[in-house]
């Protein structure tokens, strides 16, 4: 069987397709990086925009964690602001802190400072570190990029934010001027992950991970026909969409409808729930809360047990965190988790009559 064929068999896609398999697949975002210490020995200086440059490190960094967990998928190590800083506005990720801009986005003028993308020149590195992981990966990679919201309220923000009381002023008081912005981001989102497709990624992840700080109806006006947008142009890549924000329970049926087989649930939100409110239409990815990894093993043990049998068998369910991996989190307990899933999950369909089909 050939490789592509293998991977087309594996958990991790079967399940994207809502397809029984013989365990319920894993894996984590944020997984590469962050609490790994071998993470920190090749990391190098400066920020890891630097790192990301370097297709060599970036794909050391990406098959570190393939190598101490049993995980059903590998992420490519990136970050979302990438395709910005590659067309040069003028970002960067601060230690500590995040995302930051030294001269915010403001005004239409601004829209300049987004040219568009050429994925060939512009995420060269990429494309090699994607080359090489698929050459030596037995189990899929995820490319990603960022969603139009998240990725708006760090130019306009200038940083991280708490309110996002700038990016809100700016879509309610000038929409013209945020579709357009958010046009061009849709833009390098898809340049973006069509570039890592084309280079060999198996599944890609739409991360607008703080776009459930709006409203439902602000949420399908303003930010819904970006994410579709640039659903929509993956649509005949032959690859499954994954789709996340965190706190976005209220706007799971505009996620759902935004056009991605898969739907990231973050821990607030039981799957139970999750799969009414997308109707049964879509698997599910998620949602142990991340700082549940801090725990004794006992009260994790637990809890992935729980999130477990809320999903009641479901195939359509990839075990994942609600968010990313915290820095401080211990990579033998999520090694544990993984083996918890993998010994008892499953993914043959419902185990009751009550359980969403």
């Amino acid at each position: 069987m050939s490789q592509n064929a293998t991977l087309e068999h594996s958990a991790f896609l079967r399940a994207t397709r809502q397809e029984p398999g013989d365990r319920v697949p894993v894996w984590f975002m944020r997984q590469a990086g962050r609490s790994l210490p071998e993470y920190k020995e090749v990391r190098g200086p400066g920020t890891i925009l630097n790192a990301i440059q370097d297709a060599e490190r970036a794909a050391e960094i990406t098959l570190q964690p393939t190598r101490r967990y049993d995980v059903d998928a590998a992420i490519l190590f990136s970050d979302i602001v990438t395709p910005v800083f590659a067309v040069g506005f003028g970002i960067d990720i601060t230690p500590g802190v995040g995302p930051t801009c030294e001269q915010p986005f403001q005004s239409a003028d601004d829209l300049g400072r987004l040219r568009p993308m050429d994925p060939d020149n512009d995420l060269s590195f990429q494309t090699e570190a994607v080359e090489k992981l698929v050459s030596e990966l037995t189990i899929p990679l995820i490319g990603f990029a960022g969603g139009p919201f998240t990725l708006a309220s760090y130019l306009v923000e200038g940083k991280p934010s708490r309110d996002y009381a700038k990016v809100k002023a700016l879509m309610m008081s000038d929409p013209d001027l945020w579709h357009r912005l958010c046009d061009r981001l849709a833009d390098l989102a898809i340049g973006t992950l069509q570039n890592q497709v084309a280079a060999g990624a198996s599944a890609v992840q739409l991360f607008d991970s703080w776009a459930g700080a709006l409203r439902p109806e602000h949420y399908r006006e303003y930010v819904q026909p970006h994410s579709t947008k640039i659903l929509a142009a993956m649509k005949d890549l032959g690859v499954p969409r994954i789709h996340f924000g965190i706190n976005t329970g209220e706007l799971l049926p505009q996620i759902a409808e935004a056009g991605a087989e898969v739907v990231g649930v973050d821990w607030r939100t039981p799957l139970s729930a999750a799969r009414e409110r997308t109707g049964g239409h879509v698997a599910l990815q998620g949602n142990l809360d991340p700082a549940l990894i801090l725990a004794p093993w006992e009260v994790l043990e637990k809890e992935v047990r729980r999130v477990l049998a809320d999903n009641n068998g479901h195939p359509g369910h990839i075990f994942n965190l609600g968010h990313g991996v915290l820095p401080q989190a211990d990579p033998d307990q999520l090694a544990r988790v993984v083996d918890l899933v993998h010994a008892e999950g499953t993914a043959r369909g419902p185990v009751s009559q009550g359980a969403s089909a």
